[in-house]
């Protein structure tokens, strides 16, 4: 089950793993990726705090921890092959892996339905 954030960033939970990425709605309005910097393995952050950058031919966006955590993988193809973020961003263009510290935090987070309220407006 995904959770989102506000920020158009999505979680999966794998066990107290979250594999993190962007939501299918912030790689169409970027646009073409052209440039992905991932964080480095064993960076810490905080719940909110900027942990990734994407870039596209439009604009640079931060992506930001959906929960606070350190990262324990992050997905070296989205780095050499931006693009598969724009074709699978809920699948093979996945960002960074990271060890949830405090699995309250989850509970800020929306579901499905609460994360396409806030896309509807």
């Amino acid at each position: 089950m995904l959770k989102f954030t506000k920020d158009h960033e999505w979680l999966r939970l794998d066990g107290d793993v979250a594999v993190v990425g962007i939501t299918d709605h912030a790689q169409e309005q970027l646009g073409d990726l052209v440039f992905v910097e991932l964080p480095g393995i064993g960076a810490g952050f905080l719940q909110g705090s900027a942990a990734a950058v994407v870039e596209s031919v439009k604009a640079a966006s931060d992506i930001y921890a959906p929960v606070s955590g350190e990262v324990t993988e992050v997905n070296d193809a989205v780095v050499q092959e931006p693009g598969l973020v724009n074709s699978d961003p809920t699948g093979q263009g996945w960002l960074f892996k990271m060890r949830v510290a405090d699995k309250t935090q989850l509970d800020s987070l929306l579901d499905e339905a609460g994360y396409k309220a806030i896309l509807a407006g």
